[in-house]
């Protein structure tokens, strides 16, 4: 798969702190759980992907979809980076490209994204043999939006531009994630189910989240690219 252009819209980050133990059994042999003042942290992330599109391609071109993921933050060779867990999206091809080009463990979801005053988010994964998952939540933004300042909890979970996944092969592959530095505001949402940590193995953990919420960013995502770090 080519490198891609996209914007990421309406992006809600619900980070739970866990114990590192947690993440640690569940991530490839050369990747690390990253941690911060010692905890690991799962992040809930719905948003909407708008006008993705090969690099260098107009974004009337592009395909829009609403998606929905569980990552964690991890180090390889030292180098931060994200790994995902899952990926729900609703555009059919777009998970079957990334699954098959990327390596990424993305499932196909029925979506229904509502923007409003809050945004109401729900997702149905419809793909045969996986685990159900089932999310409905509105989210929205609190307070005055800015840049995380280095060091800060906010700027270790959104400050990320790269992610890494495991080939066939077994070795780490990874894609390069560029973009201007995010800006938040904290959060606030409703949840109504939240089939994530379940879907994912992993029992809902019993912190409160950290919420945040960002308009968005302008992306370019390179190919998948095996690491050799």
């Amino acid at each position: 798969m080519p490198a891609l252009e996209m914007e990421w819209r309406d992006v809600f980050f619900a980070s739970y702190p866990v114990d590192p133990e947690t993440v640690a059994t569940r991530l490839p042999d050369r990747l690390d759980v990253d941690t911060f003042d010692g905890d690991a942290y799962l992040s809930a992330v719905p948003f909407r992907i708008c006008d993705i599109r090969p690099n260098g391609l107009p974004a009337a071109v592009g395909l829009t979809t609403p998606e929905l993921n569980l990552r964690t933050y991890v180090t390889c060779d030292g180098a931060p980076g994200i790994y995902f867990f899952s990926l729900d999206a609703d555009d059919l091809l777009g998970v079957v490209g990334a699954r098959l080009c990327n390596r990424l463990p993305y499932y196909y979801a029925d979506t229904t994204y509502d923007r409003g005053t809050e945004t109401r988010f729900r997702s149905s994964r419809r793909t045969p043999g996986a685990r159900a998952l089932v999310f409905d939540a509105s989210y929205g933004p609190v307070g005055e939006a800015d840049q995380p300042a280095p060091d800060t909890l906010a700027a270790f979970l959104v400050e990320r531009y790269r992610y890494f996944t495991e080939g066939s092969d077994g070795r780490v592959r990874y894609a390069d994630i560029g973009h201007e530095p995010w800006t938040v505001r904290d959060g606030r949402w409703t949840v109504r189910q939240n089939g994530l940590f379940r879907a994912n193995g992993f029992a809902q953990p019993g912190s409160e989240p950290v919420l945040l919420h960002s308009r968005g960013v302008s992306v370019t995502a390179s190919r998948s690219k095996l690491w050799s770090g």
